[in-house]
């Protein structure tokens, strides 16, 4: 089961770059994003309202801000850098691997900021992934120095990067606190809290640019329905569901598999350019998700990450 899980949150979080692509092209970055969250929005507050009222029961006002803070560096803050960058000319696949040293920044992080143990198999895994990060970045880099890409482009998504890592860890430290935080939050009331703040943030974006009015064109439509069902309730949604089920190491392990599988994409819908390079970092990538999912949670990672509510039997019955 958890092999199914890593394999639809990989190929769904993927697809958000290609739609961001596919959007790209008919509209500016803020009006895809803010017509991407604001009919989504509306939905899930209404059903908020109606049929999971309950979920809702006992939040404080600190628990929703906390959520929506979280959502803004987790959504907001990502998407907007990985759109930016889409737009100024850097391919979808490149965008994706410019993202996949997000696992070198986590791992890193994880031992002084949550105190949880990476052991050696661990942390070959992370570097065989960062190998073949850099082998497909620089194969990507090359193509777009012919494209006149500009070099600074391609620091706009890492700026995301660094927003979907302190989300995350933001998300992980707060749940460690105690059971009074957003340990007993249940993931609709996240994925509402999170839209609802990113269709505000958009919207007033789009407002303040002049960007609100969408385009006629089905293709615009297309690619809002592509993000809102395979990126968002897909690959978001499977992003915090692992996070909690497995561990910071092991979802942001499968991060480096989002650069190979978008360049992918790319090639097939896109005609970017895939070639040997990239071939060699998709495999290294495999390797390095073998290699860390081999390794196994340690009893700390799987505690910290995972609430009450999502702990696997083994943890139970552990303990």
């Amino acid at each position: 089961m958890n092999v199914l899980f890593s394999a639809a949150f990989v190929i769904c979080w993927s697809s958000g770059f290609i739609g961001a692509a596919l959007g790209a092209g008919s509209a500016d970055a803020v009006t895809v994003l803010m017509w991407r969250f604001l009919p989504l929005a509306v939905v899930l507050v209404a059903v908020a309202a109606t049929v999971s009222r309950a979920a809702w029961g006992g939040l404080t006002a600190r628990d929703v801000l906390r959520q929506a803070v979280i959502g803004a560096l987790s959504q907001s803050g990502y998407l907007l850098t990985v759109y930016a960058a889409i737009q100024l000319g850097v391919s979808s696949g490149t965008t994706a691997l410019v993202d996949g040293t997000q696992p070198l920044v986590a791992g890193a992080l994880a031992g002084p900021l949550l105190g949880q143990p990476v052991n050696r198999r661990q942390w070959t895994g992370l570097l065989l992934g960062v190998a073949g990060v850099a082998v497909v970045t620089l194969a990507d880099a090359d193509a777009g120095a012919a494209t006149g890409v500009p070099p600074w482009a391609y620091a706009v998504p890492f700026l995301g990067m660094l927003s979907l890592v302190a989300a995350t860890f933001l998300d992980t430290r707060t749940r460690r606190a105690g059971p009074t935080t957003s340990s007993h939050i249940a993931p609709q009331v996240a994925l509402t809290v999170h839209c609802a703040t990113s269709a505000v943030i958009f919207t007033v974006i789009a407002t303040a640019t002049g960007a609100v009015t969408p385009p006629a064109e089905a293709a615009f439509w297309a690619a809002v329905g592509w993000l809102v069902v395979l990126a968002t309730f897909g690959g978001y949604g499977l992003y915090w569901f692992i996070l909690r089920r497995s561990g910071v190491t092991r979802v942001n392990t499968l991060m480096f598999l989002m650069a190979p599988v978008t360049a992918l994409w790319g090639a097939l819908m896109l005609d970017e350019p895939f070639g040997v390079r990239t071939a060699i970092g998709l495999a290294l990538g495999l390797a390095a998700v073998a290699v860390v999912h081999r390794a196994g949670p340690t009893g700390t990672e799987r505690d910290a990450s995972a609430p009450s509510g999502w702990r696997s039997s083994t943890t139970r019955e552990r303990r």
